[in-house]
């Protein structure tokens, strides 16, 4: 890989190593499509503080959105973020 590539790759993962994006990207896992009112309710936090990380999200491409009338609809951008969660969770439960 280029030094460049190398670069973009740790700024990647970068985007898992805060704990309230990681448990947003969690939640999305476990429950499909959520708007930002259910995200913020069940994480607990404001819809601003929600809003801000998904933004952070969606520009690392990790998360995707759609409109449904004047709400604001996310999920998981493709089954490879899952599959990262899924084995970064394993190896987690491997080490305890």
């Amino acid at each position: 890989m280029s030094e460049e590539e190398i670069v973009d790759l740790s700024d990647f993962f970068k985007v898992f190593g805060d704990p309230t994006r990681l448990r947003l990207l969690i939640l999305l896992d476990s429950r499909g499509e959520m708007g930002v009112g259910a995200i913020a309710e069940e994480l607990s936090m404001s819809q601003s503080a929600i809003s801000q990380q998904l933004k952070v999200l969606r520009s690392s491409r990790l998360v995707k959105y759609r409109k449904d009338g004047r709400s604001t609809i996310y999920r998981l951008s493709d089954d490879h973020i899952h599959r990262i969660l899924s084995l970064g969770i394993e190896h987690y439960e491997e080490l305890l």
